[in-house]
């Protein structure tokens, strides 16, 4: 919702760019997907969309339009810039404050309902089971970036498909715990994949390597002769031809930076550039090509066959006892 706080006043070009950024997140929050200010960012690039009398003060006498040393509008100060929109709009009451998500700072707490009855509805909207029981594999799909969880996780949640983001490196006791869980399906005698996402870059193509190795070494897959294998879904060159997504400078301070020179240039793409709902389809295409589809067909239908028994329960559950009880204490009370 808009909730204004202070007022501000902005140039006719900002305030046309905030009428884009909104009617840009308004699209994809009607189709589900939820938008960081870096994903929002790349869209503006993508589609160049940035002002072109749009300046930059860098000092106290001139102003200046930055520029990547590929001459693009994709430039850090530009970031910072919309970021800065972005905020001033949200305090204006002129951007809604629900359109923009700040992953890793949510707030967790406890779940609660008022009766038994209202667990027992929340049971039949939430209830499942795992679909891919009888499949003849495991597939989980993992992600470089945490921030690109609201646009990977709900299309996962869907496919029923484990998701979760590995953070850049990860820690050993995050990759052993993987490895693990991954076991437990192995000696199920399923083959697993892991789809997997992240930037092109000297470390991120490098980060494909490190996950495969550990989680194979603590899956320990081979002394079971079973199936193991990662597959880089995004971000690959073809799909960088394919859409021209914003590039950046390779980090050379990177140790990796002078093998990935030799084999891609000096430029790097970030994940995030993708569009949104090509990042979805993606998922799932790459999901939907590994499972048997007369499987799914027969969970879908035991688990939508399972829910309605829990609404026969649900509506025999009569919650007027809780009500008569809250109000004697009330009468007590007073």
């Amino acid at each position: 919702m808009k909730e204004k706080f202070c007022d501000k006043k902005f140039r006719e070009t900002t305030l046309q760019l905030i009428e884009t950024c909104a009617g840009i997140l308004d699209e994809y929050q009607s189709e589900g997907y939820k938008l960081t200010l870096r994903q929002l960012y790349y869209r503006i690039v993508a589609l160049d969309l940035f002002p072109d009398d749009r300046r930059w003060r860098w000092d106290h006498d001139r102003r200046k339009w930055y520029r990547d040393l590929n001459g693009t509008k994709n430039a850090l100060p530009n970031y910072k810039w919309l970021g800065g929109i972005v905020s001033d709009a949200r305090m204006a009451g002129l951007f809604d404050w629900d359109m923009i998500v700040d992953r890793g700072r949510e707030t967790i707490e406890n779940s609660h309902w008022r009766h038994p009855g209202e667990i027992l509805k929340d049971a039949k909207a939430s209830f499942g089971i795992d679909k891919w029981r009888e499949q003849p594999c495991h597939v989980e799909v993992m992600c470089e970036k945490q921030a690109l969880e609201g646009i990977l996780e709900p299309v996962c949640l869907e496919l029923d498909v484990p998701f979760c983001s590995n953070k850049g490196y990860s820690s050993q006791s995050f990759m052993y715990r993987k490895g693990k869980e991954l076991r437990i399906h192995a000696d199920n005698e399923k083959s697993i994949h892991v789809l997997y996402f992240g930037d092109h870059d000297p470390s991120g193509l490098d980060m494909d390597r490190d996950v495969e190795e550990r989680i194979g070494l603590f899956c320990n897959y081979e002394a079971f002769g079973g199936y193991y294998e990662l597959k880089r879904i995004a971000l690959t060159m073809p799909q960088i031809d394919l859409y021209d997504p914003p590039e950046n400078p390779a980090k050379q301070t990177d140790s990796r930076f002078a093998e990935y020179q030799k084999r891609h240039g000096d430029s790097s793409w970030e994940l995030d550039a993708l569009e949104p709902k090509v990042l979805a389809r993606l998922v799932r295409n790459s999901v939907e090509d590994l499972r048997n589809e007369q499987l799914w067909q027969q969970a879908c239908e035991d688990e939508e066959n399972m829910r309605c028994e829990l609404e026969e329960i649900f509506k025999g559950y009569n919650p007027a006892k809780w009500f008569k009880l809250w109000k004697k204490r009330l009468e007590l009370e007073r």
